[in-house]
């Protein structure tokens, strides 16, 4: 552990009994009364989390929006002011380099937040493809903290220590410079739970102040500290993909079943033309849902199999919480991937009867 890097939280964790561990590289709480607990706390009233590992990056310059649009496979030019869009960032054989949020403060500045165990990589992929855009890159990783509250209560909790109107907060819309509890944060409205929810981007040395005021905020709403295994158990439920897990550099989004984030009849991305042309010739493998129905969990790298033959492997795997069930994600053969069809998942020296179900495990909760 003493290798790990840390945020600006480490040695608050305990204080609520949290357990640290490694995870990308970081010293972070799995979890702290438990994953059950902390699932259905998010799920049933509000959860706060610390999520200060993420990257961010910004990208400012005259041809900041051509350069974005260039390295994403959303639309960045449809974004106004303001807004926030999910997309992934692709390298030239379709393969995701890493999936990440887009803020808009302007045409000339633009602020992505990429995943933890990838921002080294997303960074230099970033500036060796800049080519000729007059753009300045910077990573600011190190310059901002970042909690997020999540729930159905976080606005509730939150408003608390805001004097200005949350609501006019959107889903995926962001407003700078709002103050909770007297600090000059960016608070956006997106969510990796299937929850409403909040994220909130501060100053590193704010970041101990706002844990404890929001937990202290929220104490009559039952808020509690969230670890990294209900973020992975919520997240999965509400059929959100885990970098490493449901996609990398060999996987395509539309492969995934995400090719909503694809949009092909923009302007020129990265990656482009390999997944116009997967699109036209159709995928031949697909990431689907499935219901295990033995008894037994099937865990990511775990082996696919049909008729006696592997077709593929899971990628996440759990039981799921709110669902009762024991239900996962499988990237498999295009042919086999069709509603109901009887796989099986090979658990050391048994295998586990499973079933194509529909991957949209819950019913996501978030404000539109």
């Amino acid at each position: 552990m003493e290798n790990l890097k840390t945020t600006p939280l480490i040695g608050e964790y305990e204080k609520y009994g949290g357990k640290v561990v490694d995870f990308a590289g970081y010293a972070l709480p799995i979890q702290f009364k438990g994953i059950l607990n902390e699932h259905e706390s998010v799920r049933e009233r509000a959860g706060l989390f610390d999520v200060s590992h993420m990257g961010e990056v910004t990208v400012k310059g005259k041809d900041a929006e051509g350069f974005v649009q260039y390295l994403m496979t959303n639309d960045i030019e449809a974004l106004k002011d303001n807004d926030v869009v999910y997309t992934f960032m692709c390298n030239f054989n379709g393969g995701v380099v890493d999936d990440l949020l887009v803020y808009k403060f302007s045409k000339d500045y633009y602020y992505l937040v990429v995943n933890a165990s990838n921002k080294d990589k997303d960074f230099k992929w970033i500036v060796d493809n800049k080519g000729q855009y007059d753009v300045e890159i910077k990573d600011i990783s190190e310059e901002v903290a970042q909690l997020a509250l999540q729930g159905p209560r976080a606005q509730e909790v939150l408003q608390k220590l805001v004097p200005s109107d949350l609501s006019e907060i959107k889903f995926f819309k962001f407003k700078d410079e709002v103050l909770v509890n007297g600090k000059k944060c960016l608070v956006s409205r997106t969510g990796y739970t299937g929850e409403d929810g909040f994220e909130i981007y501060c100053e590193p040395q704010d970041a101990k102040y706002l844990w404890h005021d929001i937990l202290e905020a929220g104490k009559e709403e039952g808020t509690e500290p969230i670890g990294l295994g209900a973020r992975d158990t919520l997240r999965f439920e509400a059929t959100l993909p885990l970098y490493g897990n449901e996609m990398d550099d060999t996987i395509t989004p539309l492969e995934m079943g995400f090719g909503f984030f694809v949009k092909l009849n923009n302007g020129d991305f990265i990656g482009k033309d390999v997944l116009a042309k997967q699109k036209e010739e159709g995928v031949k493998r697909k990431l689907v849902g499935f219901e295990v129905l033995d008894k037994g969990v099937a865990r990511h790298g775990y082996p696919v199999v049909k008729d006696g033959n592997e077709i593929g492997h899971v990628t996440t795997g759990y039981m799921s919480p709110t669902l009762n069930k024991t239900i996962g994600f499988a990237l498999v053969d295009a042919d086999n991937s069709a509603l109901g069809t009887e796989l099986s998942i090979k658990v050391r020296n048994r295998e586990l009867k499973a079933v194509v179900i529909n991957k949209k495990f819950y019913d996501k909760k978030t404000k539109k």
